[in-house]
This record gives structure tokens, C-alpha cells and sequence, in this order.
């Protein structure tokens, strides 16, 4: 049997037991009665079953504390003794110190916004504030907190309507009296948030944090931890007033970079410094020396922060390939008002969806090119092709990442639908977005 086949039929077994589990009425952290093949007789809480466990092992959590796995295959038995007391959202009061400084901590669900419920060994996402904040309450020894949940979804499947409540949550905590915002968010669209809040907020009187983990809290080389303590001292201990992203430096726990918010892409799936900053180096490094800001940081603005955070929703994202054809091309992008492409190399695509480009121009949709390499700039001056596609009324973004794009477009398509004005927009470097001058 290859890897794949194993880890197919593996999962399948797993499956199994789960069906067997859910046709019992049992669940993770109910209580029941095991007795195994043998005739001994086990009770305890049923733990999650893993993918990798035997096909017919239940494991249960003893009262004293032990994790046992029981084969069911031959005569053992499972029954029902209680089922497990549904979460509730804790009530427990948030301390306050009068000498410390506020932050703010907004949720939106993921990785880092989950705990472990060691009585199951289950992983859940913080369901109240206050479940949030204990979950590291060495935060506390830094900061006072102010806490919500905005929202507990899978970053995947944040939409832009999630990006309006958000924006305008932060800009109401920055002006109630708030030195800094932390954002955990799950790191697969992170990039994309961190882009929509910097469009959509200006005059920002303090650091807007947006922070992820990309190991849970139930594994031990989890940056959970780490990297919200860290946003904590970032938002007390530094004179900064743009949003960014923050995210482990290395595999290990010496330091973290700060990332500008629309330079900064997810280039790891799962490694810890999967974040980096792209075309610029970060904006900074914390460790356990302190805190380091490269001068082009923006300082923390006088006044209130000020939101602005409506969206188009109608604007395609797509990468060209060999072999797309015109009528593919034309399907994927029907409906849309705006259209950002990532192009090959320089930001090149075939001739037959240059004549579409030019179609959709023609008709009032904004195009807008980038270019699908991780380092570089689109550059449509270069060759006859790039060239073609100005012709075409196609707008080149220069070395603006494909998401931030998107949201860009998507954030000035809202304001307005002059073609000329929707280019001198995208063209405009509005939030650190596009540089000129590249820094190795």
C-alpha cells in the first residue's frame, strides 16, 4: 500500500468508529461504560477520534486523568452514561489595573482563537471574551484587555461584509481610549483582511495588530501564545499608526517580524514563519531585546481614526495559465465590474485574452494586472505583448500583491466607476501598497 492509500484507508477508518460513535448518540465529552473483549469495564469521557486510530478503538479520558484506547471488534461494548453539559460562554470578570495601558483584542475565529478543553482534548474556538483572554492570561501581566468576538468562522470564509464590521469595530475601540488593536485571525486569508482594513482606515492613532498561529493550541510547538503576547507589547510599547501583520521571524521562538499590512503574504502552509514581507523587508522585529522599526514607519496619528470600508463585491480574481481559452476567460469573469489578473513573468497574458481585456474595457469594467511571481513588478512596457494589453485598456499595478489588489480594486470600485478616475486610483500608492524603489 503507497502513502496516499494509507492515509486514504486510515481515514476512513476513522470514519467508521465516528459513525459508530454518532449512532449510539454519543459524542466527544460524554460520559460512558467500556467494556472491552475481555470483560473489563472502563468508564470515562469520550475523546475526539483521530484519523489515525485503530478502525474500531474508542479512547476515553479516566477519572484519573489517563487517556486509555479500548478495541471494540471482538465483543466489547459501548454504552450512553450522560451526555457531555453543552458549552456555555464563560462569565468570569475580566481584571482591570488603572496603571496599565488598554488594548483591544477583536476576534474573528481560526487557529489562534481556539483552545483545548483538556477534559476532552478537544480543540474550540472561543465562544465569549472572556474565554479568549484566559486562554493566555499572561496577557494580563502586559496590558488591560478590552475583548470581543466579532465573528468565529474559518478565515476562508471571511467575506467583505466581514471586513466592514471589522474596520468599524476598530476604528469605535481606537477612539474609546485603546493604545493598539489585536486582530487573531486564521492565517489562509489573513493577508486579505490586513489589505481591507488598511484601505478602508485612516488618521490611525495606534497599532492595528493582525495576528495568526499556524499551530494550534493543543500542540506543543504552538505560536499561539507567542505571538499575541508579542502583539500586546507591540501595541504598548511602540509609536506606530498603520495596521500590520505579525508573525514568527523563524521556525523558532527568537524573534517576530512586522509586516506592513498590504505587503505581506501567507508563503508557507504550515511552517511558522510563513509570513513574509514582499518586494520591502518588514517594517520591524520584536525579541526578547525589544522592539525594532524601520524608519518608514508611519507614527501614530493626533485626532479620532476615521473608517471608511465599503466594498464592490462583484471583482474576479484570476491567474492566467497556458491554455485558457477566451470563452473560459470570459465565463469566469461575467458580471464583474472589476477584474485583477495575475499575469505570467512581467504581467503577460495570451493574445486571445487580450481581445477580451479590451472587450471588458470597452464596456466599463476596470482591469488590472500584477504579476503572479513572488518578488517583482509587473511591467507591461517591456514587451509587445505587455504593451498590447495597455493598448487594451488594461492597468498595470506595478509590484501591488495580487490579493491586496483585489481588495484595492474592490475598495475603489465602491467610491467610484470613472475609468479614469478608477486609474489614477489603482495607480496611486495610497497604503504602502506599490513602490518605485526596492530594498534587498
Amino acid at each position: 500500500m503507497n502513502n496516499v492509500s494509507a492515509i486514504v484507508e486510515r481515514m476512513s477508518k476513522g470514519k467508521r468508529m465516528q459513525e459508530m460513535l454518532e449512532a449510539k448518540g454519543i459524542s466527544p465529552g460524554d460520559l460512558v461504560e467500556v467494556t472491552s473483549s475481555g470483560g473489563r469495564i472502563f468508564r470515562g469521557v469520550v475523546m475526539p477520534h483521530h484519523e489515525f486510530s485503530g478502525e474500531s478503538v474508542v479512547t476515553i479520558k479516566l477519572d484519573s486523568g489517563y487517556n486509555v484506547g479500548i478495541d471494540l471488534s471482538d465483543t466489547g461494548s459501548l454504552k450512553l452514561v450522560s451526555k457531555a453539559e453543552p458549552r456555555r460562554a464563560h462569565k468570569r470578570e475580566i481584571p482591570r489595573d488603572k496603571t496599565k495601558k488598554t488594548v483591544s483584542v477583536i476576534s474573528t475565529g481560526g487557529t489562534i482563537a481556539s483552545y483545548v478543553d483538556y477534559r476532552t482534548g478537544a480543540v474550540h474556538p472561543a465562544i465569549s471574551a472572556e474565554e479568549m483572554v484566559f486562554s493566555v492570561p499572561e496577557l494580563l501581566d502586559i496590558c488591560n484587555i478590552r475583548a470581543e468576538v466579532l465573528c468565529s468562522v474559518l478565515s476562508e470564509n471571511m467575506k467583505k461584509e466581514n471586513w466592514t464590521q471589522l474596520a468599524e469595530r476598530v476604528c469605535e475601540h481606537l477612539n474609546s481610549g485603546s493604545v493598539g488593536c489585536i486582530i487573531p485571525h486564521g492565517t489562509d486569508t489573513l493577508g486579505f483582511t490586513a489589505a481591507a482594513l488598511s484601505f478602508s482606515l485612516s488618521n490611525i492613532t495606534a497599532p492595528v495588530v493582525l495576528v495568526g498561529s499556524q499551530r494550534s493550541s493543543d500542540r506543543p510547538s504552538s505560536d499561539a501564545t507567542s505571538n499575541l503576547l508579542s502583539a500586546a507589547r507591540l501595541c504598548t510599547g511602540a509609536d506606530l499608526g498603520e495596521i500590520v501583520v505579525l508573525m514568527h521571524a523563524t521556525t523558532d521562538d527568537d524573534a517576530l517580524s512586522i509586516h506592513r499590512a498590504t505587503r505581506a503574504r501567507k508563503n508557507h502552509s504550515s511552517r511558522r514563519d510563513a509570513f513574509q514581507s514582499v518586494n520591502e523587508p518588514p517594517l520591524g522585529h520584536i525579541d526578547a531585546g525589544g522592539i525594532t522599526l524601520r524608519e518608514e514607519h508611519i507614527v501614530r496619528a493626533k485626532g479620532k481614526v476615521e473608517v471608511d470600508a465599503r466594498f464592490e463585491e462583484e471583482v474576479a480574481l484570476l491567474n492566467f495559465y497556458p491554455g485558457l481559452s477566451a470563452e473560459r476567460f470570459r465565463r469566469s469573469v461575467e458580471g464583474a465590474k472589476g477584474v485583477v489578473i495575475a499575469g505570467t513573468g512581467l504581467g503577460h497574458v495570451s493574445q486571445g485574452i487580450i481581445a477580451e481585456i479590451s472587450s471588458l474595457t470597452r464596456s466599463g469594467t476596470a482591469v488590472c494586472v500584477t504579476t503572479q511571481c513572488i518578488w517583482g513588478s509587473a511591467n507591461l512596457n517591456v514587451y509587445s505583448t505587455g504593451r498590447d494589453m495597455q493598448s487594451a485598456g488594461a492597468i498595470p499595478l506595478d509590484d501591488m500583491l495580487s490579493e491586496t489588489a483585489y481588495v484595492k480594486l474592490s475598495w475603489v470600485l465602491a467610491r467610484t466607476r470613472d475609468p479614469d478616475e478608477v486609474r489614477k486610483m489603482m495607480r496611486n500608492n495610497m497604503r504602502g501598497e506599490m513602490t518605485e524603489r526596492r530594498i534587498l
